[in-house]
């Protein structure tokens, strides 16, 4: 094998491994955009189901049952 063509074939992997880096990063870019989401819709739930919770917590009256 020359020079010459060992050299091409380093270049083209590292001009294939640039554009696998550039896809994953991407990718990673829309990973985090849906994990912001995802947490965004969590804390909007939990605050929700907290809200819930606590009215609850009001509307049920502690009585004696009626066989006392």
């Amino acid at each position: 094998m020359s020079d010459e063509t060992r050299l091409v074939q380093l270049e083209e992997l590292a001009a294939h491994q640039a554009k696998v880096i550039d896809e994953l990063s991407d990718q990673l870019a829309e990973q985090w955009k849906v994990v912001e989401q995802t947490r965004a819709k969590l804390d909007r739930l939990t605050e929700r189901f907290l809200t819930l919770e606590e009215s609850t917590r009001e509307a049920a009256p502690v009585t004696r049952p009626p066989h006392y």
